[in-house]
């Protein structure tokens, strides 16, 4: 297997340290959003943030305030969770889809019912309010620090453990996380594609567990806000509901096309990937439902309908750019899209969406994003979080993606450079 899976030579993330820094910092920063805006914060953030020293000194100093993050309730519900993620992926029917060859010829097959599985948990969600109120949904607002908990649990422990059976003979690494150095190869992912019998644990995490529960929590905190207003919810939170659950439910319905991805055709399945999947996605991107929840707002019809044209200006770039890149792949080219060929044999487009930029579907990802925090106005700029850490994502995806494009397409990509030369927005980046 050593010609398979070479050392790897070059480091991301600055290296080591820079992989101890996320790994830590990530957990950290999750906790922290949620005690620098709650309900009982005294602003989002408080004012003075000085404020915030308290609470800093206890955690440095309290033994009891770490207990305090545990919640075994909880924790209870979180892998009752999990467990039914599991179950609905092998009990749903789905099918089945070859991704793409791996390095050694062989193919990585995925079961296709994300969407069916959120069906599922809709439904019974649905069914739970309409039986018992909207004020029995209200839990993941009230067990917040602990449902967090169980999740960063969740996402270490799967770290730690695919790290571990990496070592056994025969398996097929990443070529970014085989460094040799324990920190770094925990963070990036060792193993490109780990799986329990014929579930892929990558594909998996990275639209079920995570997604769905996003769509939930939001749900939740809809519910917390009509149990304070008498059973109604604010227009303000109805769009961020609607814009997230439409972004979230899309995805489910296109599993498919995260198939081609860097995360799944690259990398390896690590802390990165586990962090951000089970932890990140579901607490960090429902902030702008957890700060309505206790901070009602209302627009009107003017905001409101200016908010939906930014997130559908937004979501038809998105989706008609990977619907262009999705059927070019298959074969497809129903717009006669103009392409460059290559020495390796491929096609890269250079009309169409992706003649006017090279990562298209980002630019459309943006403005949904800003959209998502355009709801809760501008008090706090903590409800922006997720659009100012989203443009670093992107633009450090889009880096990664270029400099793999660069080894793998070599003068050719220098040559469509030439030909598409924006990153992700035309005339600025």
């Amino acid at each position: 297997m050593s010609d398979l899976n070479p050392r790897t030579t070059s480091y991301e993330f600055l290296g080591p340290l820079g992989a101890f820094a996320v790994s830590f910092g990530v957990p950290v920063l999750t906790y922290a959003l949620y005690f620098s805006c709650n309900e009982a914060s005294g602003g989002c953030p408080p004012t003075p943030l000085s404020s915030l020293l308290p609470l800093v000194q206890q955690a440095l100093s309290d033994p009891e305030w770490w207990k305090g993050l545990w919640d075994a309730q909880a924790a209870v519900m979180y892998l009752g969770w999990y467990a039914f993620c599991v179950l609905a992926w092998a009990i749903l029917p789905g099918d089945w889809v070859q991704g793409s060859q791996l390095r050694n010829g062989k193919y990585q097959h995925y079961k296709i019912n994300a969407f069916s599985t959120s069906l599922l948990a809709l439904g019974l969600a649905t069914g739970y309010i309409l039986r018992f109120g909207v004020q029995s949904f209200t839990f993941f607002y009230e067990h917040w620090v602990g449902f967090l908990t169980a999740a960063l649990l969740n996402s270490i422990f799967q770290g730690l453990l695919w790290y571990a059976l990496s070592f056994k003979k025969g398996k097929l690494l990443a070529l970014g996380g085989n460094s040799g150095n324990h920190v770094y190869d925990f963070y990036i992912g060792r193993q490109l594609n780990p799986s329990v019998g014929s579930l892929d644990i990558k594909s998996f995490n990275e639209l079920r567990p995570g997604m769905i529960l996003w769509l939930l929590i939001d749900i939740s905190m809809a519910c917390e806000q009509a149990t304070r207003t008498g059973g109604r919810i604010t227009d303000s939170m109805a769009l961020v509901l609607f814009f997230q659950g439409l972004y979230v439910m899309d995805a489910l319905y296109n599993e498919p096309a995260i198939l081609t991805t860097m995360d799944i055709v690259s990398d390896g399945f690590g802390f990165m990937l586990s962090v951000g999947d089970l932890l990140w996605v579901p607490f960090i991107y429902s902030l702008q439902a957890r700060y309505l929840a206790f901070h009602p707002k209302e627009l009107g019809y003017a905001w409101s309908a200016a908010i939906l044209a930014v997130n559908f200006l937004g979501y038809w770039i998105f989706r008609s750019a990977n619907n262009e890149k999705n059927e070019f792949r298959n074969g497809r080219n129903p717009k006669n899209l103009k392409y460059m060929p290559t020495e390796r044999g491929t096609k890269l487009l250079t009309s169409g969406w992706w003649g006017i930029s090279r990562h298209p579907n980002y630019m459309g990802d943006l403005l949904m994003a800003l959209a998502w925090s355009l709801p809760t106005g501008f008090d706090t700029p903590i409800t922006y979080f997720y659009v100012v850490y989203f443009a670093v994502l992107l633009i450090h995806r889009q880096r990664r993606d270029d400099e793999n494009c660069e080894k793998k397409y070599g003068k050719d990509w220098q040559k469509y450079m030439k030909l598409v030369p924006y990153r992700i927005i035309p005339y600025i980046y």
